[in-house]
């Protein structure tokens, strides 16, 4: 090998050697190796900037403002409330998510799965107090195994298939050829990450937990003519082990219901009194179906979506001490409409309206976000600040967002479109049917996780460019020294490895003709060697910069790089097994 390939080969390991021993950011790292790369001559300026303009990169980049639209008009809760439901263990957790995850990944893009399932599966976990780190990889890997599937699963299977077609002038696969193998892998990896994984998925928990602050609000919500929670039970409606905070009474018919059995149905117009701490407030309005139960909140000028959460303290100055809420008039005096009232842990019977207040009293309101501003310097309040991912959500536009998240869905998988046009006109019609507004599209966007993938990209390119992969390739599978059942389990090894550092693609390119080459001079079958090719090209498990949805999952679950190495070796092992002991059996030599 050139210099040039052993340098590239070095920074490669010491990229993943940072990774995994230290606490720097992935991007951070694999930007820092490009870097080198780059300062050293290995890559020219437009090869190191390769993945800005890949269109896997920019795809997800779009489909996170898609997932975006799709949370702020309510429409996750949907999704939770009737794929995932309320399981009764992590393992069952596990199950419900995986199994359609799995499902769809054998026809669709992972990665518009993988977007679309993750804020739902984060609001799903915090509901059901599940740690996410117990669930994002899983999620990943579920949805990369299902797409091992199917011949169009994912591109790796039509890039081989492919190259079978043109290089090989081989009949190719048809469309569930595959599963042969890759539904057996599928369902072995379902059981180890249910059983084994689950115990070696790390439990990391935030070190204040919700109940650990001392901010209580009771907070009343009333229950629509048209909510889908009439005729639920408590239980089943999800309101009964909220984290944070608890049901404490119903007000039906001017009765009250002090003791809330969790078989207990509610009726359009019940108020539910909860006490609670802030963020299980704003958790509790994000509910379809539930209001603030003070008719005060639909009477401000501003929008209900343009408005957030603000906290203020009363202060002894002003004017609302000693006055009732509704005889202060409030709403009129500041352009706010507040729905609950803390006063150090006390339970305070009153309606929102009749609530006299007091110097100290924490004020939680609903206002336009500029509340905050106009009473920085104000004598009325102290410690003015706006509670953040507050505001209501467009749940009138829900249908209207998952109409869009099936017409992307149905574009792609009937080829109508590319996925990345598809992922492009989703993002537009949320844009203009208001489903989102610009500001929170701009924010969406996980701006770490795009670079990190881009980076990758060009890490990737520099042992190829360098002819570094396919001299270690090469060496490789010529250690099998003739073995037809040794050269497959090689072939898919080098596979492998390749596919964690470079991209899933180029690894099936790189693999490809030595696979062929090898095999036409064993005198056997090339079809194993295609199988393993892909599916060692999709099985990656053992680093989150091997495939884009590892790095999708990557700073969201919490994890540290050597949490894929604990988890993924093993999965990676257990499905290099079953294919490389049923593709002979299948498709003999």
């Amino acid at each position: 090998m050139t210099w040039e390939a052993w340098f590239a080969v070095a920074v490669v390991m010491l990229v993943i050697g940072s990774l995994a021993l230290t606490k720097i950011g992935a991007d951070v790292v694999l930007v820092g190796g490009v870097t080198l790369l780059l300062l050293t001559g290995v890559l020219t300026p437009a090869e190191a900037l390769v993945g800005l303009s890949n269109e896997g990169m920019v795809t997800v980049g779009v489909l996170y403002v898609v997932a975006a639209g799709l949370r702020e008009t309510g429409a996750i809760s949907w999704l939770v409330q009737g794929v995932l439901g309320r399981p009764r263990s992590l393992a069952r957790a596990q199950f419900r998510m995986m199994a359609p995850v799995l499902g769809m990944s054998a026809f669709l893009n992972n990665t518009p799965v993988v977007a679309m399932f993750m804020p739902a599966v984060n609001e799903w976990a915090h509901r059901n107090r599940l740690p996410i780190s117990k669930l994002l990889i899983p999620l990943s890997y579920a949805a990369i195994l299902g797409g091992t599937c199917t011949l169009i699963g994912t591109s790796t299977n039509l890039v081989v298939n492919g190259l079978m077609l043109e290089q090989g002038g081989m009949a190719g696969f048809g469309m569930f050829e595959i599963a042969w193998v890759g539904l057996p892998c599928a369902l072995v990896g379902m059981i180890y990450l249910m059983s084994l994984g689950r115990w070696l998925l790390p439990d990391r928990r935030p070190v204040m937990s919700d109940l650990d602050d001392p901010r209580e609000y009771t907070v009343e919500m009333s229950v629509e003519s048209s909510s889908p929670l009439v005729g639920k039970t408590i239980e089943v409606a999800g309101l009964r082990h909220l984290p944070g905070m608890y049901l404490l009474e119903i007000e039906r018919d001017d009765e009250i219901l002090p003791a809330i059995a969790p078989h207990q149905r509610l009726q359009a117009g019940d108020r539910l009194v909860f006490v609670g701490v802030v963020d299980s407030v704003v958790d509790l309005q994000r509910f379809r179906g539930l209001v603030p139960a003070s008719d005060q909140v639909f009477k401000l000028d501003v929008p209900r979506p343009e408005r957030s959460l603000m906290e203020a303290v009363v202060s002894d100055s002003c004017p609302m001490v000693g006055k009732s809420i509704r005889e202060g008039r409030f709403r009129s005096r500041y352009n706010a409409a507040v729905i609950a009232v803390g006063r150090n842990g006390e339970r305070i019977g009153r309606k929102i309206g009749d609530i006299v207040l007091r110097p100290g009293d924490t004020l939680l309101m609903e206002a336009d976000p500029s509340f905050a501003e106009r009473q920085h310097n104000s004598r009325d309040f102290f410690l003015v600040s706006q509670v953040p991912d507050s505001h209501p959500l467009r749940q009138d536009r829900a249908l209207i967002a998952i109409a869009i998240l099936i017409g992307m869905v149905l574009a792609v998988t009937l080829e109508w479109l590319p996925m990345l046009q598809a992922a492009m006109a989703a993002t537009g019609l949320m844009l203009v049917t208001r489903c989102i507004n610009s500001g929170v599209a701009r924010t969406a966007v996980d701006w770490k996780v795009l670079i990190a993938i881009a980076a990758s990209f060009a890490l990737g390119l520099a042992l190829e460019k360098t002819g570094a992969a396919r001299f270690i390739a090469g060496n490789l599978v010529a250690l099998a020294q003739g073995d037809p059942w040794v050269t497959l389990a090689v072939v898919y090894l080098v596979t492998m490895v390749f596919t964690e550092l470079i991209t899933n693609n180029a690894a099936a390119v790189l693999m490809f003709p030595i696979a062929l080459s090898t095999s036409q001079a064993l005198g056997v079958d090339f079809t194993p060697f295609a199988i393993a090719i892909m599916m060692a090209a999709s099985a990656s498990f053992s680093t989150p910069i091997g495939y884009q949805t590892n790095l999708m999952v990557y700073g969201p679950g919490g994890y540290r790089f050597t949490d894929f190495f604990r988890v993924g070796i093993p999965l990676n092992l257990l499905v290099a097994t079953v294919t490389i002991s049923l593709a002979p059996l299948v498709w003999s030599f």
